[in-house]
């Protein structure tokens, strides 16, 4: 009788358990708007540039120009698993992490290279209706902010940290926001690698 129990239900437990495509489609790949209202930062995407992260500006990406080859439009940042690596075509991917220093960052393409006392694997999907929000969660802080550069014509991405070494040298400068993920419709992967 056990025998023919556990040969029954097996075959059905496995049929219920969610395949890798069941979980992508959970968690897909996604743009990153900032929410802070009455700020100068509200309703920026955030893009990607020289393996940071920024608020507004313009996506910086590569595609070779080997014959054959079709480049993706490269022109959106995109995240997928969870938020943990860039959304891009170019062989063992694009990781995301948090620098020493605080700035939300990625590795450059085909180098899994990182400053020494990086952060890996703290980015978070979180789901709520009706929408779902990116996060970092680790070292001390829950949560991401936006900070000026130098000459305030841009807005870097950080954690949310008391101690992180921002541009303008003072963390008071910076907005805390919600990073509010919108599902990805565009074609996929949107570039060939980020620059």
């Amino acid at each position: 009788m056990k025998f023919i129990l556990s040969t029954l239900v097996l075959p059905l437990l496995a049929a219920a358990a969610p395949t890798p495509n069941e979980e992508a489609k959970t968690n897909p790949p996604f743009t990153v708007m900032s929410i802070r209202s009455g700020s100068p930062i509200h309703f920026l995407t955030m893009t990607a540039s020289g393996t940071h992260f920024y608020l507004g500006g313009k996506t910086s990406s590569y595609c070779p120009s080997e014959e054959g080859l079709v480049c993706p439009p490269g022109k959106e940042t995109v995240l997928a698993d969870n938020g943990n690596v860039m959304d891009a075509e170019v062989a063992g991917g694009q990781q995301v992490y948090v620098g020493p220093a605080g700035a939300l960052r990625y590795t450059e393409a085909h180098s899994a290279s990182m400053p020494q006392g990086s952060t890996v694997g703290g980015m978070h999907y979180d789901k709520e209706k009706p929408y779902s929000y990116l996060t970092f969660k680790g070292r001390g802080t829950n949560g991401l902010m936006a900070c000026p550069t130098k000459d305030h014509k841009h807005w870097q991405v950080f954690a949310a940290l008391e101690d992180a070494k921002v541009p303008t040298g003072n963390v008071k400068d910076c907005l805390g926001f919600e990073a509010m993920a919108i599902t990805y419709k565009g074609k996929n992967p949107p570039v060939w690698q980020y620059e």
